[in-house]
């Protein structure tokens, strides 16, 4: 970003992450506000810290699951066997069974 004419940039200072994939970042601040002890990793989206020797641990990745994990984790199977009945007894209803 080019400065205008008529004013001075605001005075920054870069501060240097490092995650745990080895990626070393560095992040511009003002040089007013104070720095986070963490940040992502704008390489691999991993946490980073200000220790270059002991950076912080890797990020658990939870598994994917399908909409049919969520819904099972919300009801019970009494409930499915309920909601189940009620919509065959609507397509049945509808085909004039």
């Amino acid at each position: 970003m080019r400065p205008d004419e008529r004013s001075e940039p605001a005075p920054r200072r870069e501060v240097t992450y490092f995650c745990a994939a080895g990626h070393a970042s560095q992040i511009k601040f003002s040089a007013e506000a104070p720095a986070p002890d963490t940040w992502d990793c704008p390489r691999c989206g991993q946490p980073a810290g200000l220790d270059g020797e002991n950076p912080p641990g890797r990020l658990r990745a939870e598994p994917y699951k399908s909409h049919l994990a969520y819904v099972k984790e919300r009801r019970s199977d009494e409930d499915g066997a309920k909601i189940l009945a009620e919509a065959l007894a609507k397509v049945r209803q509808r085909r004039g069974e």
